[in-house]
C-alpha cells in the first residue's frame, strides 16, 4: 500500500507538470486540460486500490489510514496545489506575471490562515468519513487512532489560525 500512495503522489506531480508543460511550452490548451482531468484519477485509484486489498482479505492498518489521508488531503487542497503550479508555470514558461504571495500581514493572513483552516478541516472530514467507510468494510480497528491524528491536525491549524487572528502579525518598523 505505501509502494502504491508514494507511486501516487509521484504520478500526481508527474501529471501536473506534464499537464503544465503541455500547455504553457506547448500551447496545447485541450491537451492540457484532460491531463489535468487525470489527476482526480490518481485519488480514485488510491482509493480503488485500498478496497481492494481489504476485500482480498488484508487486515486493516496504518497503510489503509495513510491512503485515506492522502485523498483527504487531495480532495480538499487539490485545487489549491493546481492553482500554485499553474501560477508559476505561467510565469515561468510563459512570461505571465509573478504568482501572489499569501499575504504576510495583517486580516488578510488572518482570512488566508481561516481559509487554510477550512480546507483542513474539510480534509480531516473526508479523511475521518473513508476511514469510518473501511471500518464498515473490515474489522480494523487499527484505524482508530487515525481519528485522533486527524483531530490533532484539525486542532492544530485551529491554532495557528486562531493565533493570526488574535495576535497578527505586523511588518517590521523602519
Amino acid at each position: 500500500m505505501v509502494s502504491l500512495i508514494v507511486a501516487g503522489e509521484i504520478g500526481f506531480w508527474v501529471v501536473l507538470a506534464l499537464a503544465l508543460v503541455v500547455r504553457y511550452a506547448l500551447g496545447w490548451r485541450r491537451a492540457s486540460t484532460a491531463l489535468l482531468l487525470l489527476l482526480p484519477v490518481v485519488d480514485l485509484v488510491i482509493l480503488g486500490a485500498t478496497v481492494a486489498d481489504l476485500r482480498g482479505g488484508a487486515t486493516a492498518d496504518w497503510t489503509h489510514g495513510l491512503a485515506a489521508s492522502y485523498v483527504g488531503f487531495s480532495v480538499s487542497f487539490g485545487h489549491r496545489l493546481v492553482t500554485w503550479a499553474d501560477g508559476h508555470a505561467a510565469h515561468r514558461l510563459a512570461g505571465g506575471p509573478v504568482p501572489p504571495r499569501p499575504p504576510r500581514y495583517g486580516r488578510e493572513r488572518a482570512a488566508y490562515e481561516w481559509r487554510t483552516f477550512g480546507l483542513t478541516l474539510l480534509s480531516c472530514t473526508v479523511t475521518v468519513a473513508l476511514i469510518a467507510a473501511v471500518q464498515l468494510l473490515a474489522d480494523a480497528p487499527a484505524l482508530d487512532s487515525w481519528y485522533r491524528r486527524m483531530a490533532l491536525v484539525a486542532g492544530v491549524n485551529l491554532l495557528i489560525a486562531a493565533s493570526y487572528t488574535v495576535f497578527p502579525k505586523r511588518p517590521k518598523a523602519g
